[in-house]
């Protein structure tokens, strides 16, 4: 097993800057509560999206050249050395922060992938959902794990793909506002929606998730079967 020792760990002064000092460098890299080989659980988060990247492997000098390079960088158990995530595809993931749970075991790599993360092409590596496969005779394809914003966008790009296919009925409002441009230009003061929900938040009458949660609750319903879900209820 390839570990980093203290004079190792050492080395790596310089490159991080003085902000940690030896002593401090080598306290933090013995803080974790690495198992018997050594190693500890590094999964790899898209700091704007949140989005989980990937789940992989790490020991001290993973952990240190991360800190020193700000390249998400694991430990290889099967090629027993370290890998760089980018090192053959030049997808990093660029590290803004690492955090450690409170058990000291797991560790996150906060950062912005430079491209698709998984090897099969797809933005992360988790794209298969349990319950849509256990609904369905297969799983669909690319269903990435998002978070409620993102999955939001998605369904409007699905919408968008949608266009070229005749309804029948009353259109949807997205599918209104996709069709014309004017209109579509006359709701743009709604890109301060988020900016004033925060607010709203701050101030203390509603907490974001809750409008997040709303939204997801509206994923499995039109605008139309809202509404009328509303007049019912009023």
């Amino acid at each position: 097993m390839h570990l980093l020792t203290n004079d190792m760990s050492s080395s790596f002064i310089p490159t991080i800057g003085l902000v940690l000092g030896p002593l401090k460098f080598d306290t933090l890299l013995d803080s974790v509560k690495w198992d018997e080989k050594g190693l500890a659980v590094a999964i790899a988060q898209n700091v704007d999206t949140g989005a989980i990247l990937m789940q992989g492997f790490i020991n001290r000098e993973a952990l240190a050249t991360t800190i020193s390079s700000k390249k998400a960088t694991f430990y290889s158990r099967s090629r027993t050395t370290l890998w760089t995530k980018g090192e053959t595809s030049m997808n990093f993931i660029n590290v803004y922060d690492i955090f450690l749970d409170c058990d000291r075991d797991s560790i996150i790599y906060l950062g912005k992938p430079d491209g698709p993360t998984c090897h099969t092409g797809s933005e992360t590596c988790y794209y298969t959902s349990v319950l849509n496969f256990l609904n369905q005779s297969q799983a669909e394809e690319n269903n990435l794990a998002m978070t409620t914003l993102y999955s939001l966008e998605s369904r409007v790009t699905q919408r968008k793909e949608e266009l070229l296919v005749p309804q029948n009925g009353k259109p949807s409002w997205t599918r209104r506002l996709l069709l014309d441009d004017k209109l579509l230009c006359s709701k743009i003061r709604y890109l301060d929606f988020i900016l004033e929900i925060l607010k709203i938040s701050v101030h203390g009458c509603v907490k974001v998730e809750e409008v997040l949660q709303v939204l997801r609750l509206r994923f499995s319903q039109s605008g139309v079967e809202e509404k009328k879900s509303r007049k019912a209820q009023g």
